[in-house]
């Protein structure tokens, strides 16, 4: 059996939690960054998945869905994470189990967990902290006993599955219209266009993105080795006034197994 980690994660926060996750498997394990222009997977039907993105605006980062409809799951176990940054995050992991599923999946459980907000880091700030860790470790050992107990018993996968929540159809997708730019300390590198998982950084004005195209993931500012981009100040104070009430309150990490 391999462990498989796939994650989508701009900024780390998505990684850190994928990282707290497999740190308690005791198998081969291949990480895979969704992010990347290219990447392949032939998994056995004894492997297993930890599938970990974050949520933008309560959905799955729709860049990522015709990337897992190139997938072929061959019947191999999936764990399914999203991570949120201390908001909500809505249909985001019903709709990650609904695209998985239809590229040969099995899904056997998930969970949602928190972590620093990409946007604005004062909320969540901190996130995962120990208790965080302790009971995504405990997940992690959850879904080993499950996935043992599905092989021993010799059940149907059926008999595993998991219901999580959320709507059908999906709520609206939409994103915060942030979009960063980068003042004359840029020098020029490229490695924010190089990077950029929806290719809104043209070469060619690389001080500036394509709005239009721009995901708000924040992945060219955390990426930027003299941070020279960044987010303008008043548009990001406006945007954390309107955020501050749904927020500010900790919000839990959320674990859905069958038969725990």
């Amino acid at each position: 059996m391999k462990l498989y980690a796939l994650y989508c994660s701009p900024t780390g926060g998505t990684k850190h939690i994928l990282d707290i996750l497999c740190s308690e498997w005791d198998c081969e394990k291949i990480f895979l960054n969704l992010c990347e222009k290219d990447f392949s997977v032939s998994p056995e039907s004894t492997d297993v998945f930890i599938i970990a993105v974050p949520s933008f605006g309560g959905r799955v980062p729709q860049f990522l869905i015709p990337k897992f409809s190139r997938l072929h799951g061959n019947n191999a176990k999936a764990i399914l994470i999203t991570v949120y940054g201390n908001r909500a995050y809505e249909d985001t992991l019903i709709e990650l189990k609904d695209t998985v599923e239809s590229a040969g999946f099995l899904c056997f459980g998930g969970a949602a967990a928190v972590a620093r907000h990409s946007i604005m880091p004062k909320y969540g700030s901190g996130r995962p902290d120990k208790k965080d860790m302790d009971e995504l470790k405990r997940f992690s050992r959850q879904c080993q006993d499950m996935i043992k107990k599905s092989s021993i018993s010799g059940n149907s996968p059926a008999s595993f599955s998991t219901a999580f929540p959320g709507n059908r159809p999906y709520r609206p997708y939409a994103v915060l219209p942030i979009h960063p730019a980068a003042d004359k300390t840029c020098t020029g590198c490229g490695l924010c266009a190089e990077k950029c998982p929806v290719g809104a950084i043209r070469p060619d004005n690389l001080r500036k993105c394509v709005k239009t195209a721009c995901i708000s993931c924040m992945q060219c500012i955390s990426l930027c080795p003299v941070k020279a981009r960044s987010i303008n100040a008043a548009v990001l104070k406006a945007a954390e006034l309107k955020l501050k009430k749904t927020c500010s309150e900790r919000k839990p990490n959320e674990f859905f197994l069958p038969g725990f």
